[in-house]
């Protein structure tokens, strides 16, 4: 009977997951067809690049190199870059929902923003990762860094970088099944999603730090997050000087 049980719990992940992302058609700059928490309907959608299977870093280097960095030089990102962090932190590995870091009964709480001002072939402005589609979906044209620099109280690091990966959390999805200790749950994941762009960032031979000096509310409304998504962490990116 046990093939009965994991074949449920699947299936109710998978319901989860299609219940709190958003479901939208494919194509670079092709429009969303229906809309979750977010975006509006209509919201453009872009395709990335596919993330790589493999570098000339190992995990040991990795974990060597991994240094706080607050400072970048002034080089763009690419956008094969941009996908590589954003699936680092969130991406699909296993069976259409598994994704990179480890999530408190396959709830996945966790929202990826990234805020782009100065990447390649992608135009300026905020965006929601997709993870099951390995798309963007943008939220709000327009270069909005200025914004983020004065919610995180005009960090040197934040304001300066090419592009930053916000993380937020619907808690209520982890807490629904595990109650208060559910809090706990979600901070852990965060914590494993940052550690995961870290790591990426080194062996892309980029800089990040993770940042939780910042106005809760100022954040939500510049990203014009719905009711019961909690901003968690700031990870500005750039090119190491």
């Amino acid at each position: 009977m046990r093939w009965k049980a994991n074949l449920l719990f699947a299936l109710a992940a998978i319901a989860v997951a299609a219940a709190t992302t958003l479901v939208l058609t494919r194509g670079e700059g092709g429009k969303a067809m229906r809309s979750g928490p977010g975006p509006l309907s209509g919201a453009v959608t872009w395709n990335l690049p596919d993330p790589m299977g493999e570098s000339g870093v190992s995990t040991e280097s990795a974990l060597r190199g991994r240094r706080s960095i607050r400072a970048y030089g002034k080089a763009r990102l690419s956008l094969q870059e941009v996908a590589q962090l954003l699936w680092a932190a969130q991406g699909i590995t296993h069976g259409g929902f598994m994704r990179t870091a480890p999530s408190a009964g396959a709830l996945y709480p966790l929202e990826t923003y990234l805020v782009a001002g100065d990447v390649e072939n992608l135009p300026a402005g905020v965006y929601r990762y997709l993870p099951e589609r390995h798309q963007l979906v943008q939220l709000l044209a327009g270069d909005l860094r200025d914004k983020l620099c004065r919610a995180a109280h005009h960090q040197g690091s934040v304001c300066s970088a090419p592009a930053a990966i916000v993380f937020s959390a619907v808690f209520s999805r982890t807490t629904g099944k595990y109650g208060r200790r559910g809090v706990r749950y979600v901070h852990m994941e965060a914590g494993a999603a940052a550690q995961n762009v870290a790591l990426q960032a080194v062996s892309l031979g980029l800089g990040t730090v993770v940042i939780g000096a910042f106005d809760d509310e100022a954040l939500r409304q510049a990203f014009s997050m719905p009711d019961g998504e909690e901003p968690m962490l700031i990870m500005p990116v750039g090119r190491v000087r």
